[in-house]
Formats: structure tokens, C-alpha cells, sequence
């Protein structure tokens, strides 16, 4: 393999894989599974842990001493980064498109906690110019910045998901199970991809379906498409065709962070029928989405699909 970055272990790995075996009953659909994610062991988890640990690791060899990222005000992302920076002693410096709140709540209050700096901007789009700069004024202080792109999305974080599907496998294959599906929140891309890849390279025949937490459908499949072919060009692993990058966007409602009916109903039953929790803003729109495939009889009942559970604060105030 062309493509083996260093990382700097972070996680609790592997994380576990459960059946959901009262949501399926009540369901009526078929075997659910469950990759927990959200137990990385870290900073409350979440994909987002993988990802980190790549990046600090690159981070630590550019002789970085700031790291900057950006995403919503209430980005895993960014509240993983703002973990990692404080383990590593790192300062860091979260842009964060928003209004800010009077009072902190969920990733905002642990943002703060872990000590990050946080620049807030009006718009998404000024996200990106707003952390060039703010790595420009730290050079001209003789600082090392270290810019970590929206959601590490980059071929370097979608590795992560890379070898998440190896671990994924492993845990299968013993077990005997093939599953057909795996389901979980998309947002900018680089987990889906990762995913995409890795299981291409793991030759599972696995479809990989991206439910949106806010981008629209052909906007998120072009860039999960484009991360998706840069790592497997970086990586020699197999890329993967249009039509294998999956996305849907019907359960985004009026957009990100917006809880839904859907959504609510996914976190009750998750929460009543397995005691697992689910955050409003990605992992409930996926189970949304998740549900809503079944109730329409996407899957068979001989169908085995795995729920991915990516991680989120849970609404923490």
C-alpha cells in the first residue's frame, strides 16, 4: 500500500458491534446492527476521534504548535480538535459559522472547556478564508499553525474510515455475517468516503448510504466522489464508482441542527428500546433515515445492515 500515514492512537479501538435486536423486532425489518462509534473512548467519541488521530500525528511532525479547524457551532469536529489540542498542548483555534449564543451548551461549552479559541463568522463560506488568515497572522508571530479542513474531510481523514472498515471486517467475518447496508451521517464527506473505500478494499459486499445532516444530495455525493478518488489514488486501494457513493438528504428538514419529528422519534427509540443515545444534529437524522428505509421495505428480512453510530453530544447543556 502506497498510502500508511502515521497516527497518534487516540481512540479505544475497536469500538464495539452490537445487534439492535429489540428495534428490529418492533421494526418488523431486518437484522440491525450497531458500530459504536460514539464509545471511541476520547472526548465522547465519535468518527471524528479517527480522524484525529492522523492529523495530530501530522500535525506533531510539521512541528505544529497551533491547530485551526473550522465547522458549526456545534461540530464534533471541532470539539475532537479542541480535545486533541489539549492533549497534545497544542493551542487551537475553532472558526465556528454562527450566531453566538448567550449561553454555551453541548460541543460550545466543551470547546471552551478544553481551552480552544473560538472566532465566530456569519456564513459558512467565510469559514475558510477566515482560518487562512488567522494561520497567516500566527506565521508572521514566528507560530506554526496547523489548518485541519471542515470535518477533516481530506484523503488523510477518510483514511481513518479506511481502516474503520478493516476493523469492521474483522469483527464480521468471525461471526459469520454479511452485511448489506451500513447507514450513517453524512456531512462533509470524508467518513463516507473512508467507508466507501475500505470496503471496496475488504472486497464486503456492502452498500455504504450517507444519510445528510445538511448538505444537499448531489452537492455531498460529488464531495464524498472527489475525497473518495484521491484517496484511492494516494492509497492504491480501489476506487469506487458514481454509483456506488450513496447519499440521501430527505430527512435534513429545515437544516442543520434542526431536530425533525423523524428525529425525535429516532432518539426515543433508541433511547427506550436499546439505551442508546443519539444527538440531534447528525446520529438522529441518520436513524431517521434508517427507520424510514425500513418502514418502506428498502430491506428484506434476511437483510443484515449495521447503523453507525458516528457520535454527538446528545444535547449536553
Amino acid at each position: 500500500m502506497k498510502f500508511a500515514p502515521p497516527r497518534e492512537p487516540l481512540a479505544k479501538l475497536p469500538t464495539p458491534l452490537l445487534d439492535l435486536a429489540r428495534l428490529s423486532t418492533v421494526l418488523g425489518g431486518p437484522r440491525l446492527l450497531i458500530k459504536r462509534d460514539d464509545l471511541g473512548g476520547f472526548a465522547l467519541g465519535g468518527n471524528k476521534v479517527r480522524k484525529l488521530e492522523f492529523f495530530l500525528a501530522d500535525a506533531r511532525n510539521a512541528g505544529a504548535d497551533v491547530l485551526i479547524t473550522c465547522g458549526g457551532v456545534q461540530s464534533n469536529h471541532c470539539r475532537v480538535t479542541a480535545a486533541a489540542a489539549a492533549r497534545a498542548g497544542m493551542r487551537c483555534v475553532l472558526v465556528l459559522s454562527g450566531t453566538k449564543p448567550a449561553r454555551f451548551s453541548g460541543n460550545l461549552l466543551l470547546n471552551q472547556l478544553f481551552g480552544a479559541e473560538l472566532v465566530f463568522v456569519e456564513t459558512r463560506a467565510e469559514r475558510g478564508p477566515r482560518m487562512e488568515a488567522l494561520a497567516g497572522e500566527f506565521k508572521a508571530k514566528e507560530l506554526r499553525p496547523y489548518v485541519i479542513p471542515l470535518g477533516g474531510s481530506t484523503p488523510l481523514g477518510a483514511y481513518a474510515y479506511v481502516e474503520a472498515a478493516r476493523e469492521f471486517a474483522l469483527q464480521c467475518r468471525p461471526m459469520g455475517l454479511t452485511v448489506s447496508t451500513i447507514v450513517h451521517a453524512s456531512s462533509s464527506g470524508g467518513t463516507q468516503a473512508g467507508l466507501v473505500v475500505g470496503c471496496l478494499a475488504e472486497e464486503l459486499p456492502t452498500r455504504v448510504v450517507g444519510i445528510s445532516a445538511d448538505e444537499k444530495k448531489d452537492d455531498l455525493g460529488r464531495m464524498v466522489n472527489d475525497i473518495a478518488q484521491a484517496l484511492a489514488e494516494q492509497s492504491g486501494l480501489p476506487a469506487p464508482r458514481k454509483d456506488q457513493i450513496e447519499v440521501l438528504d430527505d430527512y435534513v428538514g429545515e437544516g442543520y441542527g434542526v431536530p425533525t419529528a423523524a428525529s425525535d422519534e429516532a432518539i426515543r427509540l433508541f433511547a427506550r428500546l436499546e439505551g442508546i443515545v443519539l444527538d440531534s444534529t447528525y446520529t438522529a437524522k441518520a436513524a431517521a433515515g434508517l427507520i424510514d428505509l425500513i418502514r418502506r421495505g428498502r430491506f428484506t428480512r434476511d437483510d443484515t445492515v449495521c447503523f453507525w453510530h458516528t457520535g454527538g453530544n446528545g444535547g449536553l447543556a
